[in-house]
């Protein structure tokens, strides 16, 4: 497809894409503890500030003012965005009633009167834990995921993996939702020498996409994908 594509901001992985997400689509990263998938969702942000775009940020985990510092802490400049372009919304996961409303009836709203055209989720999979039975989460999340697509926004949300399978999603549920599938993973060789962080595009409706596994590091201020070299 010859659309423009939106940027994560992290040049090996959105050559991996094609260039990046597709415009107005919803995108996964799953990953274990320490993966980055929180990095991955800044740099999304990062990216559409610095293209001038208004964009919002969801915690279901950090604080707003974490959120910031951790930015800063990057040498991200983001004090003059804060409460203009950046958004950044704190919700409660214990608190089902105002995360519930605030996330399926308040986000939609909250995207046209911002204009904003991304929109992270850190992590869904908390906003996924509130629901008490797997056909309750299925329905509600399906729900969710048709009421956002006509938002003229390109969403992206952070899940951990399940327990048991670290190639799905802590319900196995969001990677069905979504259009690109981002998986973040160690990789540990067989002399147990040296721990790899890797990703892997598992999926991308709509579009061709690198289905190899590539290794990537994590440095102060940015996240180097390394989309010419393999993981061994």
């Amino acid at each position: 497809m010859n659309t423009e594509r939106v940027k994560i901001g992290i040049e090996g992985l959105d050559d991996m894409m094609g260039g990046g997400l597709l415009p107005h689509s919803i995108c996964a990263i799953i990953g274990t503890y320490g993966t980055g998938k929180t990095t991955f969702a800044l740099n999304f942000i990062r990216e559409g500030l610095e293209k001038k775009e208004n964009v919002i940020y969801i915690s279901l985990e950090e604080s707003k003012t974490r959120i910031q510092s951790y930015m800063e802490q990057k040498g991200w400049n983001v004090e003059d965005y804060v409460d203009k372009s950046l958004h950044i919304l704190k919700l409660d996961p214990t608190d089902f009633n105002l995360a519930n409303n605030r996330i399926k009836k308040e986000l939609p709203g909250l995207i046209e009167e911002l204009k904003a055209t991304r929109v992270v989720i850190d992590p869904i999979s908390l906003f996924e834990d509130l629901f008490t039975s797997d056909a309750e989460r299925r329905q509600e999340m399906y729900r969710f995921a048709e009421g956002i697509r006509d938002k003229q926004c390109t969403i992206l949300m952070t899940s951990e993996t399940h327990r048991d399978n670290i190639y799905s999603s802590r319900h196995g549920l969001i990677e069905y939702l979504a259009d690109t599938v981002i998986l973040l993973r160690y990789v540990r060789p067989s002399d147990l020498t040296n721990v790899h962080l890797a990703l892997e595009v598992v999926k991308m409706r709509m579009s061709s996409h690198s289905r190899e596994i590539k290794p990537y590091d994590i440095s102060q201020d940015k996240i180097g994908v390394y989309s010419e070299a393999s993981v061994f």
